[in-house]
C-alpha cells in the first residue's frame, strides 16, 4: 500500500475539521471538528510509522504509541470540553458561540447606543438619573437587577 492514500485521506479529514471549526457556531460541533482534526493527525502518525518501520526495519512503533497518547488526551479534552459546554448552556440557555462572547456573570454586552445595559444604564447602581432626586424607583437591590438581566 502506498503512503499517498492515507496521507490524502488525512489531509481531507483535517481540511474538513478546519472548515467545521471556522464555519460552525454550535460549540458541540466545533468540538467534534477538533476531534476530526486530531483523528487526521493520528492517521498520519500511524501511516508514517508503518512506512518508516518498513524502510528502516525498526521494531519500535513510536508513531502508534504516540497515537495512543493522542487518543487518551483527546478523550480527556472532549470530556472537559463537553462539561464546560453543558455548564455554559445551563447558565446561558444557548451553545451558540457568537452569543457567548461575554462570559462574565451578570455582565451584559454593550447596547446599540454604546451603553452598558439594555436600558441605557451606565453603571450597576445607575437608574438613569444623573442626580440624586430621591425618586420612587430608587436603586434596586442586586438580586432584582440580576433577575432582570437573566429574564
Amino acid at each position: 500500500m502506498h503512503l499517498v492514500y492515507p496521507a490524502v485521506l488525512a489531509a481531507l479529514l483535517f481540511c474538513t475539521g478546519i472548515y467545521g471549526v471556522l464555519a460552525r457556531r454550535n460549540a458541540i460541533l466545533v468540538l467534534m471538528s477538533v476531534e476530526l482534526m486530531l483523528n487526521a493527525v493520528n492517521l498520519n502518525l500511524v501511516a508514517f510509522d508503518v512506512w518508516l518501520s518498513r524502510t528502516a526495519e525498526e521494531k519500535l512503533h513510536s508513531g502508534q504509541a504516540l497515537t495512543l497518547f493522542t487518543i487518551a488526551i483527546a478523550a480527556a479534552e472532549i470530556g472537559i470540553g463537553l462539561a464546560i459546554v453543558l455548564a455554559v448552556y445551563r447558565a446561558r440557555g444557548t451553545s451558540d458561540i457568537d452569543k457567548l462572547r461575554d462570559t462574565a456573570e451578570g455582565h451584559e454586552t454593550d447596547g446599540p447606543d454604546g451603553t452598558d445595559g439594555p436600558n441605557g444604564n451606565h453603571g450597576p447602581d445607575d437608574n438613569g438619573d444623573d442626580k440624586d432626586s430621591g425618586s420612587d424607583n430608587g436603586p434596586q437591590p442586586p438580586t432584582a437587577k440580576k433577575a432582570e438581566a437573566t429574564a
